[in-house]
């Protein structure tokens, strides 16, 4: 898996051959700097750890800072690890998005919005108590029973409950690269990625 650490943009859309209109994704990925290469004589596997967005030295670590002079580059805000390169990297060595093909497929990391502590409508869509004319008038919106009383006498582990909502890992699977303007480092891939605008993101390819 090699690939690029990167920012969201935003979205936009644009014209395929058939003049369909496809909803797209902007991405800035890279330029980013080879700051550490794992061998399998001293690390037991093969990887590359790349590092994005210049960051200022007096919000760095010291031993972060020992690590970037390593590689002899200004500090970095995201550090990732990726395999499978094509050719070798030295450190310092930069990669652009000339790794993509427009027209490959790619998967997107990112981290999904955060929504606060929601119900289980929200979360779950659950229907909550939709008839409201027989009796009921304070149960639209509960989850119901969680469990029965005398036996099993507790609530199973898994039960689908209100708490904090989003703020998680998530994939985006196979997303075509629609376009590569390698002046600007920017990649357009097609659909949606999660989290908000400028927050960063993971480009994977597998080719």
């Amino acid at each position: 898996m090699s690939g690029l650490l990167g920012k969201k943009i935003g979205m936009t859309s644009i014209f395929d051959e058939n003049g369909k209109n496809v909803p797209c994704t902007v991405i800035e990925a890279g330029p980013c700097t080879v700051t550490q290469v794992r061998t399998k004589d001293a690390d037991g596997y093969e990887a590359i750890q790349l590092a994005f967005e210049d960051k200022k030295e007096k919000h760095t670590t010291k031993a972060m800072q020992g690590h970037f002079a390593k590689a002899k580059t200004s500090p970095k805000r995201h550090v990732a690890e990726f395999t499978r390169f094509a050719e070798k990297k030295q450190f310092g060595d930069i990669i652009t998005v000339d790794v993509f093909i427009e027209g490959e497929y790619v998967d997107v990391v990112g981290t999904s919005k955060g929504k606060g502590f929601q119900g289980v409508v929200k979360r779950y869509n659950f229907r909550g108590v939709n008839d409201a004319t027989h009796g009921q008038h304070n149960r639209m919106r509960a989850p119901g029973s969680i469990g029965a009383s005398s036996y099993p006498s507790r609530v199973f582990k898994g039960m689908r409950m209100a708490g904090r909502m989003g703020g998680n890992r998530v994939k985006m699977i196979n997303l075509q690269v629609m376009k590569i303007i390698p002046e600007k480092n920017v990649i357009v891939v097609k659909g949606a990625v999660p989290g908000p605008n400028n927050s960063l993101v993971i480009v994977e390819r597998w080719s």
